[in-house]
C-alpha cells in the first residue's frame, strides 16, 4: 500500500537496492570496469606500467620541504609544498591521481600531465579530459584529505568500511562523467591504496611508487631523501692600497 500510494514498484525498489549493495560490497570476484582508453590510439592511453619516483627536497635555508614526482628521469608536473602552516604531507597528494588512475582507470589530471588527452574525439578532450574534470578531480583529493587527516589517513580502515557518505558524496561530484560508470568499490580501493601508499611517502620522505594498470596495484618502495646543499659563501675581494674608513 505504501508502495502504491507514492507510485513505486516493489521490484523495481528491490532492483535498485541490489544495485546500490553491488556498488558498495562486490560480489566475490567482481571484476574492476575496462579502463576508459581501452581500444582507443595507444598515444592517448594511459601507460600500463611505469614507476614514478617522488623525491623530497629539504632546502638548506630552513624553507619548508617540497616533493618531486619524476618519470624515467623526467620532472612530472611542478614542485609541491603543504601549503599549510601545519605540515601535514599534502605534498605527496599527486599519489591519489595515480590511485585514481590504477583503480578507475580515470584521472584528468595525469593525462593532462602525461599529454594523452583523446583529442582524437573533440567531445571527449574538451569534457572528459578538460579542466573542469580536472579541477573536479583535485576538489575529490582535497575533500577525501581532508576526512582522513583526522582519521590517522586511513590507517586502520579495511576495504567495506569506508565512510559511505563520503563515498556517495564523491560518486556525487563526478556526475556526468565516464568514471560515474565505477562501482563504489573501486573507489574505496583507489581511496584505500593511495592513503596507503601516501604514508609510506610521508613517512620515509618519498620513495617509489609502481603502478600496473593491467592488474590494478599500486606498490611503494622506498627512495631516497635529498637535502639540498647549502650554497658555497661568497668571496669577498681583497681591498688594495688604503684601508676603507670604519664601518665600510
Amino acid at each position: 500500500m505504501v508502495a502504491a500510494h507514492f507510485g513505486q514498484q516493489l521490484k523495481d525498489i528491490a532492483d535498485s537496492n541490489i544495485r546500490k549493495i553491488q556498488s558498495r560490497w562486490p560480489e566475490e570476484g567482481a571484476m574492476h570496469l575496462p579502463l576508459f582508453d581501452e581500444g582507443g590510439m595507444e598515444i592517448e592511453q594511459f601507460p600500463r606500467e611505469f614507476d614514478m619516483h617522488y623525491t623530497e627536497v629539504v632546502p638548506s635555508n630552513g624553507g619548508d620541504p617540497y616533493a618531486i614526482q619524476r618519470l624515467r628521469g623526467i620532472n612530472i608536473g611542478d614542485r609541491l609544498t603543504d601549503n599549510r602552516a601545519d605540515p601535514d604531507g599534502y605534498r605527496f597528494h599527486d599519489v591519489f591521481h595515480l590511485a585514481y588512475m590504477t583503480h578507475l582507470g580515470w584521472s584528468p589530471v595525469m593525462r593532462s600531465l602525461f599529454k594523452v588527452k583523446r583529442k582524437s574525439n573533440p567531445k571527449t578532450d574538451q569534457n572528459e579530459d578538460g579542466a573542469r574534470a580536472g579541477i573536479i578531480e583535485e576538489a575529490i583529493s582535497t575533500l577525501i584529505f581532508n576526512h582522513a587527516r583526522a582519521r590517522s589517513f586511513f590507517a586502520d580502515k579495511k576495504p567495506g568500511r569506508l565512510n559511505y557518505d563520503l563515498l556517495k558524496e564523491v560518486h556525487n561530484m563526478v556526475s556526468g562523467y565516464e568514471v560515474e560508470r565505477c562501482p563504489l568499490w573501486q573507489w574505496e580501493l583507489a581511496i584505500l591504496d593511495g592513503f596507503a601508499v601516501f604514508r609510506e611517502l610521508r613517512k620515509h620522505g618519498g620513495g617509489i611508487v609502481s603502478v600496473n594498470l593491467k592488474t590494478r596495484k599500486l606498490t611503494f618502495a622506498q627512495g631516497e631523501r635529498i637535502f639540498e646543499p647549502s650554497p658555497p659563501p661568497v668571496a669577498r675581494e681583497p681591498f688594495v692600497g688604503a684601508l676603507p674608513p670604519p664601518g665600510l
